[in-house]
């Protein structure tokens, strides 16, 4: 593989920026998650005055410009973010970051300057809520076969059809939507548009029950002969799916970022959960069964940190980041699941009791390894990239 001399651009070090909003996310956490993250978790409630207040700190909108009412700061206090709230509870950073990276994201990179000025304030407080759909019931990884179509007539599309799994799809103000406008298969036959809720034709359906991540919603998306104007279309007719590919480039630094929180925060419980419980007269840690299981998470956590503040740091410059940013989040994703498992059986019988925090983070990071591409289509991105 070829050495790059970007990497000598890369400060390991947290900024004055980064150290703040860490700070602030703690003791966000400690008033207005904490308390409440297992009932949200229990009955499935999308807290969505909690998302109101992270606008108000500026963290619904942390890579949109100051112009736009954003927090206008890079890929480094982005990743910092949600590596924290995910730390907490990973419901809260997944939402996070899907309304950062995918609806508000997609509009901030391809969006027209009039389009952008009216979405992007709304998006960036969280006055409104964002979602975006691409995948649908038989196309998850296969997204260019979608079956959802936009037919031209006049000065508008006719939308006709479902998209599934869709972070946000009852509570959110506004989508975006890719579908088909051309054929089946062809990346330039699928466009992207701006739908706001109240669109006549435009709802949500049913509601997955899920495994993990239960606070963050996952509702269906349903378009019944809804009639969307041309000047709801993002760039050009037929871009739709070029583009999409474009964002969740972006959208793997955040579920690397979302791993990476789950992974320490699993980490953090387990090293606690051992230095207090004592077997044959003496913690757990002491235990050399225990301490190197440790010393492998810690490794692990560490080596997808770096892979994912890497992606990051080539985000801001500018440079292609297909490559380092699937890799993070193939590997950040695997270290989550690896890492809030070996935090479970560190706990023991008590892992496995909803009492103590490790089962949460092990159903939680799951989902890692699936949403926004699965480790198998990284692995493909990764493999076409470096025999390419």
């Amino acid at each position: 593989m070829e050495t790059s001399h970007d990497s000598a651009a890369i400060d390991f070090g947290q900024n004055e920026n980064q150290r703040m909003i860490a700070d602030m996310i703690r003791k966000f956490g400690q008033e207005h998650i904490k308390p409440k993250m297992m009932e949200w978790d229990e009955a499935q409630i999308f807290p969505i005055e909690v998302f109101k207040k992270l606008g108000e700190l500026g963290l619904m909108g942390v890579l949109v410009p100051t112009e736009y009412g954003g927090s206008g700061f890079t890929y480094n206090e982005y990743v910092t973010a949600i590596i924290e709230l995910s730390k907490i509870c990973g419901s809260i950073g997944l939402s996070m970051a899907a309304h950062n990276s995918l609806c508000t994201g997609h509009i901030l990179l391809c969006a027209s300057e009039d389009q952008k000025k009216k979405y992007l304030p709304k998006l960036a407080t969280a006055e409104w809520i964002g979602a975006w759909g691409l995948t649908e019931v038989n196309t998850g990884s296969d997204a260019a076969r979608m079956m959802t179509t936009a037919i031209k007539d006049g000065d508008y599309y006719i939308l006709n059809g479902s998209k599934n799994f869709i972070t946000h799809g009852k509570s959110s103000n506004v989508a975006v939507i890719i579908a088909r406008t051309g054929e089946k298969g062809d990346s330039h036959g699928m466009t992207a548009f701006i739908i706001e809720k109240e669109t006549p034709g435009f709802s949500a359906g049913r509601k997955e029950n899920k495994l993990g991540m239960r606070a963050s919603e996952t509702t269906e998306l349903i378009f019944q002969n809804c009639r969307v104007h041309k000047s709801q279309v993002i760039g050009k007719e037929g871009d739709g799916f070029i583009q999409a590919m474009k964002v969740l480039d972006g959208g793997r630094i955040s579920i690397a970022s979302l791993s990476v929180g789950i992974a320490k925060g699993a980490f953090e419980a387990a090293v606690k959960y051992s230095k207090e419980r004592q077997q044959f007269g003496k913690p757990i840690s002491e235990f050399q069964a225990i301490a190197f299981k440790l010393a492998d998470m810690a490794t692990q956590i560490e080596a997808a940190e770096l892979l994912t503040y890497r992606a990051a740091d080539l985000k801001n410059r500018h440079k292609k980041v297909s490559k380092e940013s699937a890799f993070a989040k193939y590997y950040a994703s695997e270290v989550a699941v690896k890492v809030a498992t070996e935090a479970v059986q560190i706990f023991g019988g008590y892992g496995f009791t909803k009492d103590f925090p490790a089962e949460k983070y092990y159903r939680d990071s799951k989902l890692c390894t699936i949403g926004e591409g699965t480790s198998e289509i990284q692995k493909l991105v990764i493999s076409r990239e470096i025999l390419n």
